[in-house]
């Protein structure tokens, strides 16, 4: 697997980061290019872990990084961007483009003649006008270095109306549409203003960011525009328009030094960001400050020193992929003042719950404690908590209230610093208290049928992953209220999450499988065609399947039974509950063999989260060497360190975390306190925990032949079961899996008492 495209990568890697008098680290082996090509969609430019600014070149105002590959032109450079995601795109805020020309227009973009991307840099020169560009950034401004040819006008464009994804169509949905700007030239070395933007993906409210341009060199000439308007007026108010500022350098300064500080508060705290982070501060220093920061981080996970070049990217890349998302927005918080920690851009909690945020909890539960408790506060005030958020809004539920689970994992892990009284009381908001019309952004909707019927009938969207996923939010509920000693409210919510058996339907079979979660109407009818359309005179149908994921073209995705995966794959996505799965498949050969039919006939989707811990389900028959195998060969399949290394949206980490727990050789069942243990790719990882202490995973004798865990040892006593609980982690240790070339009887049993 290993690509010789990627030496050259390390290579330059190498070579800047001594150009800029570092240090070769760990830091080395992070290629923001893997996954940015194909269905990954990451963010590709520099940024500081969990940043609130990621400045990176927006090639159209279409994707939503932003960045396209070469030859799409570049529209010029925004500050504020998202990472994996998939559907309408969010940010692009604040845009500024180098040019030659003089400021007679306002209409520029250029074309890339060469590209260079690094972890904390990125570089380009543009093919027309010769213009080198070069970025870093630091948590809340960007740092900017233009380097102009000797001949032509210096000339750089601030765009405060440019954004991502808009439509001609008004009100278009999951668009952004504008809704105003504002921008001042404060002084020879000076502009600010700012950007209002509403809607996207999450269809949100108007969120504003405020921005402060410094130059090093002063500007002899400007001029500012209002819609189609240039004049040589120093500001333009918000009326409605796009506004920005064009500048030009005098023509002896070949390079300018440009800072970019910013805000979702004012202006003025858009400077103060400037200043606290970059002013007095070389392009150089702010590189290797934020160099050190993700280094800091990576060493959180040392991983064996022997191991493949191409894994060492593929994991510390996907490492840094898991910490590009939420942006932590601490003070930064327009909608509201209080002391509490504020994280936005949970985009979303739907994918990220399952592997992201229990990374976490392992390599920063500091993060974990302020994210939960960002969580809980935005329930306190907005007066739910999130399944996605972005922009300072709610939206949009995509199964769910999953940060219910987010509270459960941390709970059951014992992460400290949360109140976890008021979590529970935010969980019950969700599980009692229906959104009204608002159930697309925010709680559960359909919860009144829920709670009466016991699940969600046909007619509701999504009324399939709803019912399932209610469930595993009802279980996170039970452990926390179990936990915290309120009995009688763990025992409801128990009884409750059973509520997905409800919608299985015994009797119907498919491909050898017996069993599925299957649409069910008001009445209790078990539905096989299911309508469309609102026709008074017809009642058009159409066949449903436990294959079906998305309906003919003439049913909105949105409103499936199922939302982004089949029935095939929602009815094994039990994970609280998976005996009482196993025993509804007709038992544990029965099960076996679907297991088998599920990945031979590819119904496990690799690109989606629903099936994220389908892999580890041979564990529950006692046979997690049939979990490693299937693992090894979804990886060996579908990641690699190739620009299309990820095979679906990222989503914030998501694809990324999986991986990394993977190659380590655990996975956890989120909103529980255990991790399933597998066959790892890597002969060692090791955790450096919080404390100073560190647990430390080998497998010895790893190869391609001897791949099957015989024998285990937990710090130095034999240690037959195939569960390793979190505590044993954050005790520090090792556990030792010894391997051989076919499977043993290890791991017939999973857990271990506490």
């Amino acid at each position: 697997m290993t690509s010789k495209r990627n030496m050259v990568a390390v290579s330059l890697i190498g070579c800047m980061l001594a150009a800029y008098g570092g240090e070769a680290g760990l830091v080395d082996y992070i290629d923001p290019r893997i996954g940015s090509e194909g269905l990954g969609r990451v963010f590709i430019g520099p940024c500081a872990p969990f940043g609130m600014v990621r400045p990176s070149p927006d090639c159209t105002p279409s994707p939503n990084s932003g960045w396209l590959p070469m030859p799409e032109r570049v529209d010029g450079f925004a500050q504020v961007h998202v990472s994996g995601t998939g559907g309408g795109p969010k940010y692009g805020n604040i845009l500024l483009m180098p040019f030659s020309d003089g400021l007679t227009r306002h209409d520029i973009y250029d074309y890339r003649d060469e590209e260079t991307i690094l972890p904390c840099y990125y570089g380009t020169v543009f093919r027309d006008s010769g213009i080198k560009t070069e970025i870093t950034a630091s948590d809340r401004s960007s740092a900017y270095r233009f380097i102009y040819p000797a001949t032509g006008e210096k000339s750089l464009k601030i765009d405060a109306g440019f954004f991502l994804g808009e439509s001609p169509e008004p009100d278009a949905r999951e668009a952004q549409q504008f809704v105003g700007s504002e921008v001042e030239i404060l002084s020879d070395t000076e502009v600010s203003g700012y950007s209002r933007i509403r809607g996207g993906w999450n269809n949100g409210r108007a969120y504003t960011v405020y921005f402060y341009v410094k130059s090093d060199v002063p500007f002899v000439e400007t001029a500012t525009w209002k819609g189609n308007d240039i004049s040589g007026a120093k500001s333009q108010f918000d009326s409605g328009n796009k506004t920005g500022a064009l500048l030009r350098f005098p023509e002896q300064s070949d390079t300018v030094n440009v800072r970019v500080g910013i805000s979702f508060i004012s202006p003025l705290k858009a400077k103060y960001n400037y200043e606290k982070e970059s002013a007095g501060k070389t392009f150089e220093e702010i590189k290797g400050d934020v160099s050190s920061k993700w280094e800091g981080l990576l060493e959180k996970v040392e991983i064996d020193p022997e191991a493949p070049e191409e894994y060492k990217r593929m994991f510390y890349t996907a490492l840094y992929h898991t910490m590009l998302m939420p942006s932590d927005r601490t003070g930064e918080n327009p909608l509201w003042t209080d002391p509490e920690p504020y994280y936005d851009d949970f985009y979303a909690l739907w994918d990220t719950y399952r592997t992201s945020m229990p990374l976490l909890t392992i390599i920063a539960p500091h993060r974990m404690r302020d994210m939960v408790n960002s969580l809980i506060n935005i329930c306190k005030r907005d007066g739910f908590m999130p399944d996605a958020r972005s922009g300072n809004c709610n939206g949009r539920t995509q199964g769910g209230s999953t940060a219910d689970i987010v509270i459960a994992d941390a709970c059951v892990k014992g992460v400290e610093g949360i109140d976890y009284e008021k979590g529970l009381e935010a969980m019950l908001v969700d599980a009692t208290v229906p959104p009204g019309g608002n159930e697309e952004a925010e709680g559960r909707g359909g919860l009144r049928e829920y709670l009466t019927l016991g699940y969600i009938p046909h007619g509701i969207a999504r009324a399939g992953n709803r019912t399932v996923e209610y469930s595993l939010c009802d279980f996170a509920i039970h452990q926390v209220a179990k936990r915290l000693g309120h009995n009688d409210l763990s025992e409801r919510y128990l009884r409750q999450s059973e509520s997905w058996k409800n919608l299985w339907r015994d009797d119907y079979e498919h491909d050898g499988a017996r069993g599925f979660i299957m649409p069910r109407d008001a009445e209790g009818n078990w539905l096989d065609r299911l309508p469309f359309g609102h026709s008074k005179v017809q009642s058009p149908t159409y066949v449903y399947t436990p294959l079906t994921f998305e309906g003919p073209w003439y049913t909105p995705w949105w409103n499936m039974f199922f939302y982004e995966a089949s029935s095939w794959e929602y009815s094994l996505s039990i994970p609280h509950d998976v005996p009482g799965l196993i025993e509804k498949c007709g038992g544990a050969d029965a099960f076996d063999k679907r297991l088998d039919t599920f990945f031979a006939k590819d119904y496990f989707n690799v690109n989606n989260e629903p099936s994220f811990m389908s892999p580890c389900l041979y564990h529950w028959i006692g046979r997690p060497d049939k979990s490693g195998d299937t693992i090894l060969k979804i990886i060996e399949k579908n990641y690699n360190d190739s620009a299309k290394g990820l095979p679906g949206n990222d989503d914030s980490g998501a694809m990324s975390s999986w991986l990394v727990f993977n190659m380590a050789g655990i996975y956890p069942n989120a909103g529980h306190d255990y991790y399933l243990i597998h066959t790892p790719l890597l002969k060692s990882t090791v955790f450096n925990l919080t404390d100073g202490k560190s647990f430390r995973i080998v497998a010895d004798g790893l190869s391609d032949e001897k791949r099957y865990i015989s024998k285990a040892y937990l710090n130095g006593k034999r240690y037959d079961y195939s569960t390793l609980r979190h505590a044993d982690i954050v005790a520090g240790g090792e556990l030792k899996l010894v391997m051989s070339d076919k499977p043993g009887k290890w791991g017939k049993k999973m857990f271990k008492e506490n």
